[in-house]
């Protein structure tokens, strides 16, 4: 009589959703941080991918154990992170030296132009370093920035100094907040959908705020009386 067996059954993989935060830890661990790190700061087309939740879970997760479908390594998890954020800030540099102008010209996005033009206020109100250090706590704005900040011919060394700074408190600072509240709160991965739910919420704020203060300044015309 065959003998009953003691393995578990592997488990399922999951479809691999780049929208979804979980998703994407799951099915590549900490290469998928660094690839939605490098591809939302370095290219255009990244803009509407997850950093600052992905981040967050991240962390999280780096403190789940038992029947958790996924466990990541905190240091790998940093080094990902920071690696994916710098370089992709980097390559969008140098990428909008090159052809920053036409690609911003050829782009029909709304998201992005919206994105563009935020960009170049923060430059223009507050200067290179607090704008590049700003723009990594705004979706879509910390993809367009680094492009923009090429074609505008920002100072390489300039650059390369504040947005290596944003990018060390954006992605340590996300991981470790979500590192921190998971070692603090036992089986914390039972609420993972919720909290992300809370961290896609408060990383928009910044956006609504900045379409409400450019709505308060510039009001939409009157309509003509018909």
């Amino acid at each position: 009589m065959p003998l009953p067996s003691t393995c578990k059954d592997p488990p399922v993989p999951l479809a691999l959703n780049p929208l979804d935060a979980t998703s994407l830890l799951t099915a590549l661990g900490a290469l998928g941080v660094f690839l939605v790190l490098f591809a939302e700061t370095g290219l255009l087309i990244g803009f509407f991918l997850p950093g600052d939740s992905l981040l967050f879970t991240a962390g999280l997760l780096c403190t789940t154990t038992g029947d958790s479908t996924v466990h990541l390594s905190l240091p790998r998890v940093l080094v990902a992170a920071v690696a994916g954020a710098l370089l992709g800030a980097q390559a969008g540099y140098l990428l909008g030296r090159r052809a920053g102008r036409a690609l911003l010209r050829r782009t029909r996005n709304v998201h992005l132009l919206n994105g563009a033009a935020r960009a170049e206020e923060l430059l223009a109100r507050y200067g290179h370093g607090k704008a590049l250090v700003l723009a990594r706590f705004l979706p879509v704005v910390r993809t367009v920035i680094n492009l923009l900040a090429g074609s505008l011919d920002v100072p390489a060394r300039t650059f390369t100094l504040w947005q290596v700074t944003g990018g060390l408190v954006w992605t340590v600072g996300l991981v470790l907040a979500g590192y921190g509240l998971g070692s603090a709160v036992p089986n914390v991965d039972r609420y993972l959908l919720p909290l992300v739910g809370v961290i896609v919420t408060l990383s928009l704020l910044p956006l609504g705020l900045e379409l409400l203060q450019a709505r308060r300044r510039n009001p939409p015309a009157a309509q003509p009386p018909r």
